[in-house]
């Protein structure tokens, strides 16, 4: 864990990681992004981006990528659609409530299964 390195410079993360049940395309991460953010009352300085590999790299990484700029940082989301998993890190210079953020992002995606790790 980083603790030591500049220890003036607040920083939050959260890794969250599920197996999703719901349709995911490009539309539904965007949805996500206004959502989670809303819930969380983070602020963005900028359109989300949600880019779609289209065949691109070994077949059982196909899916999405996607990231929203904050004024404290940002949120990224990868998708693997052939396994219907997701990864999510959230990364700000500001505080926000972790456990309402793994909720929503659960309830979101209406996960089978997930892990987190606050660091």
């Amino acid at each position: 864990m980083i603790t030591t390195i500049a220890p003036d410079i607040f920083r939050k993360r959260l890794l969250i990681e599920g197996f999703y049940t719901i349709e995911i395309d490009t539309s539904k991460i965007l949805d996500y992004f206004a959502y989670i953010t809303d819930q969380l009352a983070l602020r963005t300085y900028g359109e989300p981006v949600v880019h779609q590999t289209s065949g691109a790299g070994k077949s059982e990484n196909q899916g999405y990528d996607g990231f929203v700029p904050l004024i404290d940082s940002g949120i990224y989301i990868g998708v693997w659609a052939t396994r219907k998993f997701l990864s999510v890190i959230l990364y700000t210079c500001t505080d926000f409530n972790d456990t309402k953020a793994i909720e929503r992002t659960s309830e979101f995606f209406k996960f089978s299964e997930m892990e987190y790790a606050r660091f």
